[in-house]
């Protein structure tokens, strides 16, 4: 039984269903959320779980191993039409702390100001207790400005940014493209750089989702089986690459990124 939050269900369904043909296996796999793959673990009903976020203290079960299958760049979505192409980590974290709270105070490429309009930011604030993803914007919820419309699914955050020319969110581009029925969305440069591959290989850009994969050690929860699937996953995940925009555990190691045993904990030693 393998429960895959949302962006991991994007990327490993066709693989593992190649894996369970090949070995005569029957793996039952759903869609979910972080929250959904943590009751499932702590209620032992699944025996491979998938995080899109490093795990929190609550989720670090007695025999529990994470396992990182990657990293993909999260990036920052202004409405197709605002001319603004490129701002800096500062100006991204103040205009969701409300300190920039209007395009104008924003240059475009040209040197000109961006358009007279208040910014809306949209945020999607999931996983509270697990650091990494959005917590490398701005470490915790209460340091988000007053103004902040906070939402629930990746869909609205799709919908609200590519709907209102005066928004601004977050997501990885494999879920813009999943939710283009909600509306398109531009991503923006940070410091000049594109939220892709190579710039988050080298650790040049700074924001990003970690997806994790679990597996059980120990009497009664140990399935060599569920240690075989997540063993040729992360061997798979290489391939995977430029598909999703994931930069697999392979790359990162060779790249001088931190792990401890399969696990990613920090980025590359400078």
């Amino acid at each position: 039984v393998v429960t895959l939050d949302q962006h991991l269900y994007q990327i490993l369904p066709g693989a593992i269903s190649d894996y369970a043909r090949t070995h005569g296996l029957k793996i039952a796999v759903s869609e979910g959320t972080c929250g959904i793959t943590s009751g499932k673990l702590v209620r032992k009903t699944a025996d491979i779980g998938g995080f899109c976020c490093p795990p929190g203290r609550t989720d670090r079960l007695p025999g529990l191993r994470f396992h990182t299958l990657g990293i993909l760049p999260l990036e920052i979505h202004v409405h197709p039409d605002n001319p603004i192409d490129n701002i800096s980590l500062q100006q991204a974290r103040e205009i969701f702390q409300g300190r920039i709270y209007r395009w104008s105070e924003i240059n475009d490429s040209q040197g000109q100001p961006g358009p007279d309009q208040i910014i809306q930011t949209i945020g999607r604030l999931h996983c509270k207790i697990r650091p990494g993803h959005w917590r490398l914007l701005l470490d915790n919820e209460d340091l988000f400005g007053p103004r902040l419309q906070e939402v629930g699914t990746i869909p609205d955050m799709i919908s609200l940014v590519a709907n209102a020319p005066d928004a601004i969110g977050y997501e990885v581009r494999m879920m813009a493209e999943r939710y283009r029925y909600e509306g398109r969305v531009k991503p923006l440069m940070i410091d000049g750089l594109a939220p892709d591959r190579a710039n988050l290989l080298a650790g040049r850009y700074p924001l990003y989702r970690t997806l994790n994969l679990t597996t059980w050690e120990g009497e009664n929860v140990a399935n060599p089986e569920a240690d075989r699937l997540v063993e040729y996953l992360l061997e798979v995940g290489g391939k995977l690459g430029e598909r999703f925009d994931l930069v697999s555990a392979t790359d990162l190691r060779k790249t001088g990124w931190q792990f401890r045993g399969n696990e990613l904990i920090g980025g590359p030693r400078q």
